[in-house]
């Protein structure tokens, strides 16, 4: 009886031993449960129009053509918290410089679209292609409708409002009341 008193004692030194290792590699004490982690980090919200200032200029690659033929909408988040976007936007023309007398241009979306998150001061872009006006002086359509020109258009996105943007470079020009949109981007496109 001696010899498995012996054993049982060396069998609970090395189970305690093992305890006392397991507790300072983990951080729990013998003795405690390890509670599950419950710690959930909800997600920022959707940008308010109001956290947006919204810009745009001509991009840097523009289909063939003499009109805007593309252009490059920047969504800044001047909020100090972060917030998202997500989603293709809305484009209208805004007549006489006015979102109420707007014209919606048929919008062909490309791209999936996936949740922005932008920082403060942080930024977000979209692209819009245009059917290209052709030609000189006032120009023309490939499809026989006149050229469109708008000194603002409107750029709305999912949940974040719409807003009213003129192009830093010069006036917006489209045909056929058409656009191809890319989804909210953390890229700069060309």
């Amino acid at each position: 009886m001696r010899h498995s008193n012996g054993i049982r004692r060396a069998a609970l030194a090395t189970t305690t031993a093992a305890t006392a290792i397991a507790a300072a590699v983990t951080g729990i004490l013998p003795g405690t449960a390890m509670a599950a982690s419950t710690t959930t980090s909800t997600p920022p919200p959707a940008c308010r129009a109001s956290a947006l200032e919204v810009s745009a200029r001509q991009a840097a690659h523009p289909p063939v053509g003499t009109g805007t033929g593309a252009a490059v909408v920047k969504f800044t988040n001047v909020s100090g918290r972060t917030c998202v976007l997500k989603g293709h936007p809305t484009v209208a023309g805004a007549g006489n410089g006015s979102p109420a007398h707007n014209t919606p241009l048929k919008v062909t979306r490309t791209g999936k679209a996936a949740t922005v998150k932008v920082r403060p001061h942080g930024k977000a872009w979209v692209k819009l292609t245009f059917v290209q006006v052709q030609g000189e002086g006032d120009g023309y359509c490939k499809s026989g409708k006149t050229p469109k020109t708008y000194p603002t258009m409107v750029i709305g996105l999912p949940r974040s409002g719409k807003h009213q943007v003129a192009l830093k470079d010069g006036v917006w020009a489209e045909c056929d009341d058409k656009v191809t949109v890319t989804p909210a981007s953390a890229v700069k496109p060309s």
